[in-house]
C-alpha cells in the first residue's frame, strides 16, 4: 500500500513516516496543504493521513478539492480538533475515518487496514481516459490515439491535472500551484511555458487539438468532437 503522510509538524511527520515504513508500506510525506494537494493530483495513493490544520491550504479544502476533481483517494484526518462538528464536516466533505490526537499509532495502522479491506478508492482511478488520451496513473503512461507522449514530470502533472476536470478553464494561478506546490509570479511566464511544451507534443500531428487557450481567463484540455 501506498500512503501519503500531510502533516505540519516535524516531529509527528518523522513519526508517522518510520512507523508506517516499518509495517510495510510506501510512504511520502506533505509538510502544507499545497504540496499534499499536488501529490494527490500526481500519484496513486490507496490512504492519506490527513491533518486538518495544514499550512498553505488546510485539511478541509485539500479534501474538498479532492472530491470536486474525483479523486477517490481514502482519507484519514488526524488532528487534534475533538468536537463532533468537526468530525461530521469531514464525513460530509468525503473523509472516510476521523482520528483524534494524541492517538495510539496501532490503531492508526489498524484503521488504515481496514481501508484496505474495504477496497480503496485509489484502485477505482489507475485508468483515465479523456477522448483518444488515456492514462496509465501507475506507471506514468499516456498515450493519444495509440502514440505514446514522452512527457517530463511537470508535463505531465500538467497534462493530468486538465485531465482530471476536462472541459473546465483553469487558471494559470491554480495550475502553477498545483504543479509546482507553490504560488508564483503572475508576471512571469512560467506556466505558458509549461503548457507551449505540452501542446506541442499532445496536439502535433493531430487534425484537432485538445489543448485549448481561453484568452485572459487560462487553459482547458477538451477532447475533441466525433
Amino acid at each position: 500500500m501506498r500512503i501519503l503522510v500531510a502533516e505540519d509538524e516535524v516531529k509527528t511527520r518523522r513519526y508517522l513516516f518510520q512507523g508506517l515504513h516499518e509495517q510495510g508500506f510506501t510512504v511520502d510525506v506533505a509538510k502544507d496543504g499545497n504540496a499534499a494537494l499536488a501529490l494527490l493530483r500526481e500519484h496513486v495513493f490507496d490512504v492519506c493521513v490527513l491533518d486538518v490544520m495544514l499550512p498553505g491550504r488546510d485539511g478541509w479544502s485539500v479534501l474538498q478539492t479532492l472530491r470536486k476533481e474525483s479523486i477517490l483517494t481514502q482519507v484519514i484526518f488526524l488532528t487534534a480538533r475533538d468536537h463532533v462538528e468537526d468530525r461530521v464536516r469531514g464525513f460530509e466533505l468525503g473523509g472516510d475515518d476521523y482520528l483524534v490526537k494524541p492517538f495510539a499509532f496501532a490503531e492508526l495502522v489498524a484503521r488504515i487496514k481496514n481501508l484496505a479491506r474495504r477496497g480503496p478508492h485509489a484502485s477505482e482511478t489507475k485508468m483515465l481516459q479523456v477522448g483518444g488520451l488515456n492514462f496509465d496513473l501507475l506507471r506514468h503512461h499516456v498515450e493519444r490515439d495509440g502514440r505514446v507522449l514522452s512527457l517530463t514530470p511537470k508535463e505531465y502533472s500538467l497534462l493530468l491535472l486538465l485531465a482530471r476536470q476536462p472541459g473546465r478553464v483553469l487558471s494559470r494561478t491554480l495550475i502553477a500551484e498545483s504543479v509546482w506546490g507553490a504560488c508564483f509570479d503572475t508576471q512571469t511566464n512560467v506556466v505558458d511555458v509549461l503548457v507551449g511544451r505540452l501542446r506541442i507534443k499532445l496536439d502535433t500531428g493531430f487534425s484537432k487539438p485538445m489543448l485549448h487557450t481561453v484568452r485572459g481567463v487560462g487553459y482547458m484540455l477538451d477532447a475533441p468532437d466525433e
